[in-house]
């Protein structure tokens, strides 16, 4: 990813709420399953890291995104954002192209 379409992505979370809340626990499979839902059905997803929740927030957002093959798109306090693009037929964000033109 480039930082343009990092960027991109960014702004986009920007707007966008908290849709899955990570407690105390930490992430745990019903956690994981949640984010994979919401990558399912949105391709771009917030995701917020209770103050109760002593893990390293770094580490929650990275193992995060490599359970569920999504992109780590930046952590900002105790929120992380996550993209992983869509099926062909339900694809909704269209990244801009690098700098050979690729999508990707």
């Amino acid at each position: 990813m480039t930082s343009k379409q990092r960027a991109f992505l960014k702004s986009l979370a920007s707007k966008e709420d908290t849709v899955v809340q990570i407690g105390k626990e930490a992430l745990t499979p019903e956690n994981t399953a949640s984010i994979e839902e919401a990558l399912a059905a949105r391709e771009l997803i917030k995701v917020g890291i209770g103050q109760n929740c002593l893990e390293d927030i770094h580490q929650i957002a990275q193992t995060a995104a490599e359970r569920t093959r999504a992109q780590l798109v930046q952590v900002i306090g105790r929120k992380f954002v996550l993209y992983r693009e869509g099926k062909d037929d339900k694809k909704k964000i269209s990244l801009p192209p690098d700098r050979k033109g690729n999508k990707r």
